[in-house]
């Protein structure tokens, strides 16, 4: 009997990981907190709360392959600590750094992000999906601007 239930339990593992699914989806889980905005028995009123300085980030004309990097600012504005589990941009030309210890009520943080204009061109408007225990559980941002092509490289095709 024992024979069989190591390779079911086994198996089972394995399909329920299997990561069937939307790949383009955002993982939303929470960090474990007992003030998680998930939990139903919470007062909303207590929770962490984002307040950014600008939640949309225009770094201009730039020509293409130019890093730009720039700091979103932010404030806890709620009652309990906040705690930011990740940060996502929306594609792997957009890399966001964000602060891994709790923001404590009043006080401030910072989300980095450095954008790489290699291979794009023209508008570019890259998000920033960051998930903590507010509720709503999601926050966004977004970095904007325009992509010269330098002369002579019109003709390449551009990457998203």
């Amino acid at each position: 009997m024992k024979k069989i239930i190591l390779p079911i339990a086994i198996i089972s593992v394995l399909f329920s990981c299997s990561g069937v699914g939307n790949s383009d989806e955002l993982s939303t889980d929470l960090i474990n907190n007992p003030n998680s905005a998930s939990a139903s028995n919470v007062d909303k009123d207590k929770l962490p709360f984002f307040e950014f300085v600008e939640e949309v980030v225009d770094f201009g004309t730039i020509t293409q392959g130019e890093v730009v990097s720039t700091n979103f600012k932010f404030k806890n504005v709620g009652k309990s600590d906040l705690i930011i589990s990740s940060a996502q941009g929306s594609c792997g030309c957009t890399v966001p750094e964000w602060p891994k210890e709790p923001i404590k009520p009043g006080e401030e943080g910072k989300i980095a992000v450095t954008f790489n204009s290699s291979g794009k061109q023209g508008k570019q408007n890259k998000t920033i999906t960051i998930v903590a225990n507010t509720n709503p559980n999601t926050k966004v941002i977004a970095l904007k601007g325009d992509v010269l092509v330098p002369k002579g490289k019109e003709n390449e095709p551009a990457t998203e």
